[in-house]
């Protein structure tokens, strides 16, 4: 059983116009503190991707103001293996760059225990990497070194440890890092499978299953689940809109309520810096709020019932 009490959650990561983790430009303290005054009415937990300035900022602003929200915090690992896959970066990387990016990481989940430990009373769990083994990723890492970090996490916190990777990853290559976390973070995307509307709540039903079938006896969420509303990509281009994000997003909430699943979804507000320059690529579109924090037609709803 998983030791997290059920509650609705959503993925944050809060960089406006202008802003980016890439420049390491970040949204402030009153930024954030807006943000989290508007999710709180409405989710239980909230995730974040790794230990930098935004998520101690964050970490901060829901301490100072008793902002009742708990958090999962990941790594953002880089690249410790070449995937020559990577659709859109075929770069061959030097031994030496490879070394340096192991060496990176691990910094990296040395500074997640030190956060985590800092922020014991808020974060309630960590995650040693980021769909780090999806065979698109330029950022691969093997499950050898996920498995070293995971162990790291747990001896060095009192977190739960987990990995956040789609079904595939945890069916076929996994087994070694499911000894090791003590719960399973799965990504499951309708819309980047192709799925129908109709079908993709079935989509999400099927890879829950499918994991669970595996690992019987190994608590399983979801760290993301999403449907963004614009899209100049392969996807379903005329089901991309916010009045279907709105229905599907209803069914999931309702199919995890009842089930008591955790499920992070993907994601608070609309990411201008992600992806590629085209305004309609769906990187940047992902929200249930506009990026100037407007609220879509899911997050309309969810406010049309609490103010009932």
């Amino acid at each position: 059983m998983l030791r997290m009490p059920y509650g609705r959650a959503i993925c944050y990561s809060g960089y406006r116009k202008g802003q980016s983790p890439i420049e390491k430009i970040y949204p402030s303290y009153e930024q954030i503190k807006e943000d989290l005054l508007l999710l709180k009415d409405h989710f239980s937990y909230i995730r974040m991707y790794d230990p930098s300035t935004h998520a101690k900022t964050t970490l901060k602003v829901i301490r100072e103001n008793n902002i009742p929200l708990k958090v999962i915090l990941g790594a953002d690992l880089v690249g410790e293996v070449n995937n020559p896959n990577c659709p859109w970066d075929k770069r061959v990387r030097s031994e030496e760059e490879l070394k340096q990016n192991k060496e990176s990481n691990l910094n990296q989940i040395k500074e997640l225990i030190k956060v985590a430990n800092e922020y014991e009373d808020i974060i309630v769990a960590v995650s040693c990497g980021n769909e780090n083994t999806s065979s698109w990723n330029i950022r691969m890492v093997s499950v050898e070194s996920l498995v070293r970090y995971a162990t790291l996490l747990k001896n060095e916190t009192k977190h739960l440890v987990t990995f956040c990777e789609g079904p595939d990853g945890w069916i076929n290559k996994l087994e070694k890092l499911v000894e090791v976390v003590d719960f399973i973070s799965v990504h499951s995307y309708p819309l980047w499978a192709r799925i129908s509307l109709n079908d993709a709540l079935v989509c999400n039903q099927k890879d829950y299953q499918n994991v669970k079938n595996k690992y019987l006896d190994k608590p399983i969420i979801f760290t993301e689940l999403g449907w963004t509303t614009k899209s100049n990509r392969v996807m379903n281009h005329e089901e991309v809109n916010e009045e279907n994000q709105f229905i599907y997003l209803k069914q999931l909430i309702n199919w995890l309520d009842k089930e008591q699943i955790l499920g992070f979804i993907f994601e608070a507000f609309d990411e201008p810096w992600k992806g590629s320059d085209h305004e309609d690529e769906p990187e940047k579109h992902w929200g249930i709020f506009n990026e100037d924090r407007t609220p879509k037609k899911f997050m309309e709803y969810l406010l049309d019932i609490k103010n009932k």
